[in-house]
Order: structure tokens, then C-alpha cells, then sequence
């Protein structure tokens, strides 16, 4: 019961996005099933930092990445403190909980060489509504760098042509204006002149739909996203989100200060967006190395 209350909260307090919730249901069912079996399920009230500590340890064994586990103690760190907010406990079994340590990991991004080629070769989006939409999809993330999930939040209403922005709405229901340039403003009028051609009926409000004139869905989002970087690069990875790593990542390059980007980005912290100057850091070094006779 506890539980699913907690689920409520995330989804309808907190704002969570459908994917956290999700990833939260499973960290938690998996920790309480680890506490089933190992502990004969005991109380919520008598969990100890000894319990997390042990399934940690279980974690570790079974060759779980540092980066997934720390991912599961957010997902119990938000539960106790939810328990702990309700009154249902009285001390907090995570604040002897220490995370493990997880190497630094750089965003992996598309070369601007690689979106260049996206864009400019000719057989690669067609001319009808599907070709249509996805280049104007595909070129939202790389020339905007918003989220999956607020991609398929978007409005029609959304879209100002006059001013050249988008309304986006983030995490925790932060509203804010992003800008964009004459290309994606062309494509997306392309775009919706398509999809007001193409359908007699009614349409969702929202700006991108199927061929069956109904709301865009993520596992279609992530697989047309796949579909067109395959086209255009051998990265191993090929998601929505590396479309905002090389947004980001190429506004760093080119010098584009760390606030901006912040801001462009919808980080509520600077420390998040830092991460981004590594690559360029990366690609200097490279530079100082080849150039310096003293560098090696």
C-alpha cells in the first residue's frame, strides 16, 4: 500500500516523467524482493543501512555497473524520504548508505560532420508527411537539444514562427523558451503543412503525430531516431539524447558560454551542464599534443 502511494507521489507531486516511474517501480520491487527472500520480508519500519548495504554488495556481485546501483539508492534515497515525510518511519536507513564510485563518463555525440550529411543529402528524408515530420523531428533535437519526452509534449501551440522559439515544458514542470533559426523554421512549416494536407480529421493537439493521424509515441520516436544517425554514423549508441550531447556539445566547441547552455538545456544546476566542456577539453589536448614539442 505504502508503495503505491509512494507512486502517486512521484507521478503526480513530484511530476516524475512516465520513464522514472517506471525505473523506480522496478528498482524498488527488485530491492523488496531481495528483502523477501533474504530477510523472510521484513517491516519497513526495521530496515537498516545494513539491509542496502547487503543488497549492494548482492548488486555488485552479479556484475552491475556502479552507475545502475546508484541509480536504484536514488530511487530508495526518494522512497525513505517519502516514508519519513507520511510519518511512517522515524529515522532515515540511507544516511549511512554511501553510493559507489563511478568513473567519469563523456556524453557520447554525432560530429557536426556526420549532422551535416544528415541534413544536406537529399535521399535520406523523403518529400511525403512521414519524410517530412522526421526531418523536422530530427532536426528539433539536434538544433534545440529538448528532451524525448518534451519533444512529444510539443504543441502545435507551442511553436511561435513569428519569434522563432519553443515553448518546452521540463522536469518538474519548468516551463522555458527555447530559440531556433530560418532552417527549422522552414522545415516545421514544410512540416505542418504537411500534416494539415495529409489528414481530414481530427487531429491531437499534439505537433508530431503517425501516419494514422494519432500522438506520437516514444518507442516510435526512439526507433526513427536510430534509423536516420544509422544513416550517418557507426556510434554505438544512437538515441534522442545523443542528439542533445552533440547540441550541447557543438555549442561548447564553438564557444558558446556555460550559462547559455544551462539555460538552453533546462538544467537546474551548472554542475550538470559542465560536463559538456570536457569534450572540448578532450579535442584541445589533442590539438596541444600533435602541435607542442615539449607535449610528449
Amino acid at each position: 500500500m505504502k508503495e503505491e502511494t509512494f507512486f502517486h507521489y512521484i507521478e503526480l507531486e513530484k511530476r516524475f516523467s512516465p520513464h522514472t516511474v517506471t525505473a523506480y517501480k522496478i528498482d524498488l520491487g527488485q530491492f523488496m524482493a531481495y528483502l523477501e527472500k533474504q530477510y523472510d520480508g521484513i517491516a519497513i519500519e526495521a530496515i537498516e543501512h545494513t539491509h542496502i548495504r547487503s543488497w549492494m554488495a548482492q548488486l555488485m556481485e552479479n556484475g552491475i555497473s556502479a552507475r545502475t546501483i546508484n541509480r536504484k539508492l536514488s530511487c530508495l534515497k526518494t522512497y525513505f524520504k517519502f516514508l519519513l515525510k507520511r510519518e511512517y518511519l522515524t529515522k532515515n536507513p540511507m544516511v549511512k548508505v554511501l553510493p559507489p564510485k563511478t568513473g567519469k563518463r563523456l556524453p557520447v555525440f554525432v560530429s557536426k560532420e556526420s549532422m551535416e550529411r544528415l541534413f544536406s543529402e537529399h535521399t535520406i528524408f523523403t518529400k511525403d508527411f512521414e519524410g517530412l515530420r522526421d526531418r523536422a523531428i530530427m532536426e528539433i533535437f539536434y538544433t534545440t537539444g529538448i528532451r524525448r519526452s518534451e519533444l512529444l509534449g510539443l504543441k502545435l501551440s507551442d511553436v511561435n514562427f513569428y519569434q522563432r522559439q519553443l515553448k518546452v515544458l521540463g522536469k518538474g514542470n519548468k516551463e522555458r523558451l527555447v530559440p531556433f533559426g530560418k532552417k527549422l523554421e522552414d522545415t516545421l512549416n514544410d512540416y505542418v503543412d504537411a500534416r494539415e494536407k495529409t489528414f481530414d480529421c481530427e487531429l491531437p493537439e499534439e505537433l508530431f503525430i503517425t501516419q494514422k493521424g494519432k500522438k506520437l509515441y516514444s518507442k516510435l520516436l526512439y526507433d526513427l531516431v536510430k534509423k536516420y544517425l544509422s544513416m550517418v554514423t557507426t556510434i554505438e549508441k544512437k538515441s534522442p539524447h545523443v542528439l542533445r550531447h552533440s547540441f550541447a556539445t557543438h555549442l561548447s566547441d564553438n564557444g558558446a558560454d556555460l550559462n547559455a547552455i544551462k539555460e538552453l538545456l533546462g538544467h537546474s544546476n551548472l554542475a550538470a551542464t559542465q560536463v559538456y566542456t570536457h569534450n572540448s577539453i578532450e579535442k584541445l589536448r589533442k590539438v596541444y599534443e600533435q602541435a607542442h614539442p615539449k607535449a610528449k
